[in-house]
């Protein structure tokens, strides 16, 4: 396997372990309920740990993958700016784990209901908007690429993906800000976001991937 063949390859592994521990953990959290409370808010309890670990490895293998896809990107025309937004997702997701959440919504047990601010809740919110809003924004210019390579299923796919996963962050948002009608399910939201924004990550690897074995390896210097 080339060295960039390896470096695309985290863009496939990225969504599926970031969202398998998440997952495994929340079930394992008395008073944790995946519904309502963000996934950040696992990094809140004695196991914390496990899910600051996941925000940093996931972001590493993000920012791998944006280097990779950079590479070829480029080798196939100019690479544009969808990689570079891909490392600020990945640096985001890097700097919510080097950061703690603030309690939202009860959890941990015994925690106010309402938001509690403090520096680092405001350094992981900051941290995380970078993927937030990052994320979408790669997937509408990859969708301008595509357009002009005249691949309007591709296109048409990114440009969904990015309507989607906006929409369920700002649904989430409201939930964990307590709107009454979002409150028990931003968690939900959150998590729908993440799902459907790692697999346009993981769909846009293998394509990657694909097009470096038509073309051969690029060397990594």
């Amino acid at each position: 396997m080339s060295p960039n063949r390896a470096l695309l390859w985290c863009g496939v592994a990225a969504g599926p372990l970031f969202l398998a521990v998440a997952t495994l953990a929340g079930a394992l959290r008395p008073g944790y309920s995946a519904m309502r409370h963000p996934v950040d808010s696992l990094v809140l309890t004695g196991a914390g740990g496990v899910q600051v670990a996941n925000f940093l490895i996931t972001g590493a293998l993000l920012t791998a993958f944006a280097v990779g896809a950079w590479r070829e990107l480029n080798r196939t025309g100019r690479a544009g700016p969808t990689p570079w937004l891909l490392g600020l997702s990945g640096i985001g997701l890097i700097g919510s784990g080097l950061f703690r959440a603030d309690p939202v919504g009860g959890y941990p047990v015994g925690s106010p209901e309402g938001a509690v601010h403090t520096v680092s809740g405001i350094l992981h919110d900051t941290a995380s908007t970078l993927f937030f809003f990052g994320l979408p924004l790669a997937c509408v210019l990859f969708a301008l690429r595509a357009l002009g390579d005249r691949r309007p299923v591709v296109a048409g796919y990114s440009v969904l993906t990015a309507i989607v996963f906006f929409a369920c962050f700002l649904w989430a948002d409201a939930g964990f800000r307590q709107n009454p009608e979002l409150l028990f399910v931003g968690g939900l939201y959150q998590r729908t976001a993440l799902l459907v924004g790692f697999a346009w990550i993981a769909v846009l690897a293998l394509l990657l991937l694909r097009s470096e074995k038509a073309e051969g390896p690029v060397t990594v210097r």
